[in-house]
Formats: C-alpha cells, sequence, structure tokens
C-alpha cells in the first residue's frame, strides 16, 4: 500500500506529511510509526502531520501529529506551518498576492488559524497559553510563575504552562553548555508531569531575542520546537523578561512569538520548506 507523503521542515523540525483527506486511511500504528520515523528504515521525521478531512465547512482541512517513537501528540506549531505550506501551494493565488492566504485548520488541540504569505512565510495562531496545573497537565496545588522541581538530589526552577501540550522552561546562562542531553529526558519523564513534558532551555539575550534549545517529548532534542518557542517566550513575558513580539534563535534557525497577553493568542511566524516528495508503504 504505497502512499505519498511529502517531506518538510520548519526551522529544521522535520515534518513528514501525509494527505488523507481523500483515501480517509487510519493513521498507522506504533511499530510501524517508529519504522517511518527512523532514517534507518524510513524517511524519518520528528514529527509525522497526519492530514485529514474536517468535519466542518470553516476549516480547511484537520490534522492529527504524531512523533518518532510513535505517539500521539496534541500540537506541534512547526508542523502545523508545514502542513498550512502545503496546502496554500495547491492554491497558485498565494503567489501572485499581495495578502496572506488565511484559513483555519481543526488541531486535536483545537482551532488554529494560519497566514500562508508569498515569500514563504507561515504565521499560526497556537491559542492562548494555559497556567492551570491540571490543565497542563502538571501537579501543583496552584497556579504560580515558577516551580521548584526535585530532579535526584536537585531543586531545579521552571515554569510549566500549556501550548496545547505540556512544556517546562529552564532558564539557562548559556544554550550551548546546558545539560540538555542529561535533565531533558529526566524531566520529560518526572512524575509531575503524568502525560510527560517538552523540555525549553533558555537564554535571554534582551527583551526580544532568546536563544532556545528543545528536547521534544517523544523525539528527543530536534533542530527546533514551535510549541517550545511558544512556550519559553510566555514564560518569560509572565515575568516581565520579554517584550509582546520576540525572535527565538534555535539550533535549526528563527521563528518570531507574539502575543499581546491574557486570553490573546499566541502567534507563531516562521519558514515551511520543502525537502523531497516519495512514497511509503503503510503495510504493517
Amino acid at each position: 500500500m504505497q502512499v505519498p507523503y511529502r517531506k518538510m521542515h520548519g526551522t529544521g523540525n522535520l515534518i513528514l506529511i501525509v494527505d488523507q483527506q481523500l483515501e480517509h486511511r487510519e493513521p498507522p500504528g506504533v511499530d510501524k510509526l517508529r519504522e517511518l520515523g527512523n532514517e534507518q528504515t524510513g524517511p524519518g521525521f520528528d514529527q509525522l502531520m497526519w492530514v485529514e478531512s474536517a468535519n466542518d465547512d470553516s476549516s480547511m482541512a484537520s490534522y492529527r501529529v504524531f512523533n518518532s517513537d510513535g505517539s500521539e501528540v496534541e500540537q506541534c506549531g512547526n508542523g502545523v506551518r508545514c502542513v498550512a505550506r502545503y496546502l496554500a501551494d495547491r492554491d497558485a493565488a498565494i503567489l501572485a498576492s499581495d495578502k496572506p492566504l488565511e484559513f483555519v485548520l481543526q488541531s486535536p488541540a483545537g482551532p488554529v488559524a494560519a497566514r500562508v504569505y508569498a515569500n514563504g512565510q507561515v504565521a499560526v495562531s497556537m491559542g492562548a497559553p494555559i497556567f492551570t496545573p491540571e490543565e497542563i497537565p502538571f501537579h501543583a496545588d496552584s497556579v504560580a510563575d515558577a516551580y521548584g522541581l526535585a530532579v535526584g538530589e536537585d531543586s531545579i526552577e521552571i515554569a510549566a504552562l500549556s501550548m496545547g501540550n505540556p512544556h517546562a522552561v529552564i532558564d539557562v546562562e548559556d544554550v550551548q553548555t546546558a545539560p540538555v542531553e542529561e535533565l531533558g529526558p529526566r524531566i520529560e519523564n518526572h512524575e509531575r508531569f503524568p502525560e510527560r513534558t517538552n523540555v525549553g532551555f533558555m537564554y535571554v539575550r534582551n527583551r526580544t531575542d532568546i536563544d532556545l534549545r528543545v528536547y521534544e517529548r517523544g523525539a528527543g532534542e530536534t533542530a527546533a520546537c514551535g510549541t517550545g518557542a511558544c512556550a519559553a517566550v510566555v514564560s518569560g513575558q509572565q515575568r516581565n523578561l520579554l517584550d509582546d513580539d520576540v525572535t527565538v534563535h534555535l539550533p535549526g534557525g528563527e521563528v518570531v512569538v507574539s502575543w499581546r497577553g491574557g486570553d490573546a493568542p499566541v502567534w507563531l511566524m516562521g519558514n515551511a520548506e520543502l525537502i523531497t516528495v516519495g512514497t511509503i508503504d503503510l503495510q504493517e
């Protein structure tokens, strides 16, 4: 059963798009997803975006998100930018328009507004951040800008929030020397995060620029994480360290995160580039 795919990247985050709006196949199982996600046995990806038909006329399409370890997650900021770019590329009018092509996508975390520009940049609305511990989910007695987290014999201060998926954010003095490979998996699987978590290591350069590395839940460290960028910026804004619009410098490139506070949605803007096209065998 050969099925077409597009392999793309958003700021270096490897995204595989499988469009099932016409065929309506079910996604493959965990073992097959792991096989496809491994570059030794498949095309390789950080996240696979399984595109399906929307269930209402107000949305262009819907999608589900799978990590390279086979787990299904709620959201992927770089992945949805790639999906939006893929869908917009089918409409040649975008190439001749001075205005962005705007539409809405359905996601497991809720509706996502997308704007695709003729220069290839894509902006997506990731919804309002969630700070209530039980909704993240995170075990804590009350909402706080920072929490102490026991990791072995050490206590680490983190911010905890959800951008449709759970995030822990740690302030570091230098992202290059941050203990991402050591602390990332330990915090990802910490007992206070019952559904595991993404872990961001953030250095604040100034009020409009941060450096960031992210250890993603179910994928390990990746070149970029869109929701991780949003979570890091929001955590800094909550502590009055950052302005409304912030450039996030990631190993894979840059994105811009904008938030006006409160219930306003967080906007994420960055690239979405095609790498290659091909087919995969979904036979289990």
